[in-house]
């Protein structure tokens, strides 16, 4: 079944309010689902979230109806796609949004594994940082990473995440317990970071 995708020609690149070198952050559609429920229930992806039965389309269906309520009240949910054909490439988004202390986690997916290892996810969280900051006026952005995935650590550290602290024995896969990493970034390191931010890019090439 071929990926859902908004036509290119109606989404002039200047429409793309939340965006990043390769990718952009729209909001999911209810044509989505579909494509959600492959990617949650590809068990490469899901042994790094904390998934862990099959997942059917009405389980996800109940969830969009659920993500549209809390939508810019709790929680900011996105689907990133690429700024060169539309190609969707996975989820992201902010929740547990707190307005009096200015925080949010930060949580984000690549449905293909195929997908992973380009880059892509890391422009992503950028740009999804970009959006906490200089939106949100957020003060911290934190998440949270399993001990064995290296891959996404990397990630994180290019996009100026710190390591925090480690959550021993705190969550149980596969058999056996593994440590939880939890990392944030704070709006001056954000500021102080050595790259254009999302609004600062040139919609005509990519820059």
């Amino acid at each position: 079944m071929p990926e859902p995708q908004l036509d290119a020609a109606k989404m002039p690149a200047e429409s793309r309010q939340i965006r990043g070198r390769s990718v952009y952050l729209r909001a999911p559609e209810r044509e989505d689902v579909p494509l959600f429920v492959r990617w949650m229930n590809d068990a490469r992806m899901t042994r790094f979230i904390t998934r862990r039965a099959p997942l059917s389309q009405p389980e996800e269906e109940r969830w969009f109806e659920g993500m549209i309520e809390r939508q810019g009240h709790e929680a900011w949910t996105f689907v990133f796609c690429l700024l060169e054909d539309e190609r969707p490439l996975g989820t992201c988004g902010l929740f547990e949004i707190d307005r009096n202390n200015g925080s949010a986690g930060l949580g984000i997916s690549i449905g293909d594994p195929s997908d992973w290892g380009r880059g892509w996810g890391t422009d992503a969280v950028d740009a999804l940082v970009d959006f906490g900051f200089g939106a949100l006026r957020l003060e911290r952005i934190w998440l949270d990473v399993y001990d064995f995935n290296d891959r996404a650590r990397r990630s994180y550290d290019k996009s100026g995440f710190t390591l925090e602290g480690t959550m021993r024995h705190a969550f149980y896969q596969r058999g056996r317990y593994v440590d939880t990493l939890r990392m944030a970034i704070l709006r001056d390191e954000w500021a102080a970071l050595e790259r254009s931010k999302g609004w600062e890019l040139d919609p005509a090439d990519g820059s």
